[in-house]
């Protein structure tokens, strides 16, 4: 019985970006109608993560808005790991901050952060089409970086932006290239707000970026569906997992809501999944 691999994420610092992603809501420069917030309550963190884990979440992520890490955040995420970790000590906690240098990674390593999930999201071909603001380049160096420093890498991208399929034969030999130890696949989610008219990859085009993750890489521990499943696959969610995942985020995403996890987890027992108990690494 295939085993499936359950991850929330929490976006603990929303909106107000200054970066360009065109795929982005929390871009303060489209203007999304999101919720938007300064850093969370670390109390009220604490609490969403031992939901999340009740739920049957194995991997815990902490997002924030933003290029990339500061003392601010860095101080902010570590300290927030350090108390989910306290009271939470199985559940794997991931950080994802933006670009990052080896001195900030090691203090998250240190302050109980497994792992560092940083996205190339498309190709170094098609990147300056969907972002001016910084480059493709950095984002490998933060990935690098957090191989260098020990962290275990969640490394993805997101799909249906425009690109071609050179594109995403481009990115995924990038992201092989890098050896994670996850792979989070997120297909474009349109919103009317952001400069991306619509999303250009249909379930039959998800599923053939699935087959070729697995064939790129296969050893890869965590094959994750992530943002864009509910829509894609929603009622089909037994062909992504034939094709090769192994893996789902459950709640809600950064800005859109997800199915109710106990919604999929019904599901899941109902296809005659297992749900993992433990974490790989």
């Amino acid at each position: 019985m295939k085993e499936i691999f359950l991850c929330a994420i929490n976006n603990v610092l929303s909106g107000s970006c200054p970066e360009d992603c065109r795929f982005c809501t929390q871009s303060a420069r489209y203007r999304a109608e999101i919720e938007r917030y300064s850093f969370k309550e670390p109390d009220q963190v604490l609490r969403e993560a031992r939901r999340a884990s009740e739920m049957g979440a194995l991997g815990y992520c902490l997002v924030t808005a933003g290029k990339g890490l500061d003392d601010q955040k860095t101080e902010y995420v570590a300290s927030t790991a350090r108390r989910i970790r306290e009271e939470l000590p199985g559940l794997r906690l991931i950080a994802c901050n933006g670009t990052a240098d080896r001195e900030q990674l090691r203090y998250l390593m240190e302050h109980g952060i497994s792992s560092y999930n940083h996205n190339l999201e498309t190709s170094r071909e098609y990147y300056p089409s969907i972002c001016s603001t910084h480059s493709w380049e950095e984002r490998y160096a933060t990935c690098e970086a957090v191989r260098s420093v020990g962290l275990s890498l969640c490394c993805g991208g997101i799909f249906g932006m425009g690109e071609s399929s050179e594109d995403r034969e481009s990115l995924l030999g990038s992201i092989a290239s890098l050896s994670p130890d996850s792979v989070p696949l997120n297909f474009f989610i349109p919103n009317p707000s952001l400069p991306i008219p619509e999303r250009t990859i249909d379930r039959e085009g998800a599923l053939d970026v699935i087959r070729r993750t697995a064939r790129w890489m296969p050893g890869l521990e965590i094959l994750m569906v992530a943002g864009g499943r509910e829509g894609l696959f929603g009622g089909h969610e037994r062909e992504m997992f034939e094709a090769g995942a192994n893996a789902i985020v459950i709640g809600d995403y950064l800005t859109t809501p997800g199915e109710a996890p106990d919604r999929d987890r019904r599901r899941l027992e109902e296809l005659g999944f297992s749900i993992a108990e433990t974490c790989h690494g």
